[in-house]
This record gives structure tokens, sequence and C-alpha cells, in this order.
């Protein structure tokens, strides 16, 4: 065998090899696709009757929060960054990030101090590279969060803005939202402080146009409010965590079957490429025997 073709036929084996995992991972995303887009429906009612319960107390009372009061002369805000813990799903993170970036440049050009915190080790990781400042960050959990993931990132978060020295005035949001298994859009929103006329239920009906309930409040509004206010951000927290980790898993999977597919032309061609040169070396094969055997025949009439 040829020392060519022995290097198309090395090359088809690797592209062999990783056309197998690329077939792995995105047959495996594909899975991971639909319990996320159940985890995400599964936790909209929750949200939805929550997010109906925090306008009605805010709508129908004269209590003032600390979540719900903007200050007119906000001078800091924070970013949530929400990212990918892996690679391999096309420009799902970088997506993000671009978001973030747009998002910190507007609010910096407002006179805006930002802190920045991010979940996915592909965002800090682009943050660390380039020696910029990250006020927290998680990581190991963007694929699967849980509640308590939410929880956690909330409770920082909210302890942020509530703080008298050193606090947040806004608190921002940058997600990617599940819209199909061919898109996936990098969105930014602020969280806090709420404002009630922006506030969406899952189906995307403004919260006002919504027929509340009479409420009786005890022990008060503002203790309503308090117990209602950090279950709402954490909601909202876990919705983004959860349309993420769709979206990472719909990013995932069609990158993979780009590269699977782009593995099958590889082969195909490399084939054609370790054909040419298979047919190559017999052409020259045959030539070379058909050569010796006229150098014979001429030897053999000479002697004579």
């Amino acid at each position: 065998m040829g020392a060519q073709l022995r290097v198309y036929k090395r090359r088809i084996r690797s592209v062999t090899a990783t056309k197998k995992i690329t077939k792995a991972m995105e047959m495996i995303s594909a899975a991971r696709i639909g319990k996320a887009q159940r985890a995400v429906a599964a936790s909209a009612p929750y949200a939805d009757e929550l997010t109906r319960a925090v306008t009605a107390v805010a709508t129908r009372s004269n209590a003032k929060h600390p979540l719900t009061t903007e200050n007119p002369n906000a001078t800091r805000a924070a970013v949530l960054l929400i990212t990918a813990d892996r690679g391999l799903a096309g420009g799902y993170s970088s997506n993000a990030i671009k978001a973030s970036l747009t998002l910190t440049e507007r609010l910096r050009g407002e006179g805006k101090d930002v802190v920045t915190y991010v979940v996915g080790r592909k965002g800090l990781s682009y943050y660390t590279f380039r020696g910029l400042a990250v006020g927290n960050s998680w990581t190991g959990f963007s694929d699967k969060p849980t509640y308590g993931d939410a929880k956690t990132v909330a409770a920082e978060l909210i302890e942020a803005f509530t703080a008298e020295t050193d606090g947040v005035d806004e608190l921002h949001v940058v997600s990617t939202e599940f819209v199909s298994m061919l898109t996936q859009d990098a969105v930014a929103s602020r969280l806090l402080p709420l404002k009630l006329d922006e506030v969406q239920l899952s189906d995307q009906k403004p919260a006002k146009s919504e027929i509340f309930p009479l409420y009786d409040f005890e022990p008060s509004a503002e203790g309503v409010l308090d117990a209602l206010l950090p279950r709402y951000v954490e909601s909202r927290i876990y919705n983004a965590l959860l349309q993420s980790a769709a979206s990472e898993h719909a990013a995932r999977r069609r990158a993979m079957k780009s590269a699977t597919d782009n593995a099958g032309e590889l082969i195909k061609s490399l084939t054609r490429l370790a054909n040419s040169a298979r047919q190559a070396e017999i052409t020259q094969e045959i030539s070379e025997i058909v050569g010796g055997a006229n150098a014979l025949a001429d030897a053999s009439r000479g002697s004579e």
C-alpha cells in the first residue's frame, strides 16, 4: 500500500470516530431538550400565580417595598449573565455574552457602574481571561438547573440589591429564550426594581389585564410583599435558567448535527481520494508489469 493511500485511510478512521462521538452527543442533547421543555412548562403555573399575587398586592395597596421602589438617582447596576458550563453548543454562550456586553455598555453610557454576576463556566472563562471583574459566579448546573440553584443565585442578588452600602440600584438578567428547536434568542430584561406595568405571564399576556381576586393582607401588605417578592425573583431566575438550559441543548444538538453531517461529507471526499490513489497504484503496478514483460520479451529476442 502506498504512503498516500495510508494517509487517506488513517484520516477516514479518525473522522469516522469523530462522527460517532458527534452523533452520540446529538442524540443525548435531543433527549435532554424534551426534559428541559417539560421543566419549563411545569414551572409556568407557579410563576404565573406568583406574578398575579405580587402584582395584586403591589397595585391594590399603598405598600412600599425596596424591590418595587425605583431609585431616580441610580448609580450602580448588577447584570446576571447565564451561559453554559460546556462548549460544543455553537454560538449559544457567545451570543449571551455579546448581549451582556451590549447591555453593560448601555448602562455605563447612562452613568452607572456595572457589577457582573455569571452562571456557567463559559461566561466565567471569558471574563477571567480578559481580566474583567466578576461579582460572583456559579457553575456546574447550567444544563440541568434546580430551584435550589435559582434560590442560591437569587439570595445573593437580592442581598446586593437591598444592601445599604455598596449595593446596586438595578438588577438585569441576560439569558437565552427558547423559541423553537431552530431559534434561541439572547435576551436582556430588568428584573429589579419590579415594573408592574411590564410584568409578563408565561402566556405573554400583560399582568395588568388580568382580573385579580380580592386579597386580605395578613399581617400587612408590607409583610406579604416581604414574603412574595423574594419568591418572585427566585421563580424568574429559575425560569431564565430553565429557558437557557433548553436553549443550550437545542444549540448543542444543532451544532452536533452539523458536525456529523460535515464528517459524513468529509468521509465521502476522503473515500473518493483513497479510491483514486488506489486506482493510480494499480495502474502503476500494471504499467510496471507490462513494462517488465516487454523488457523480458525484448531480451529473449535479442538472445536468439
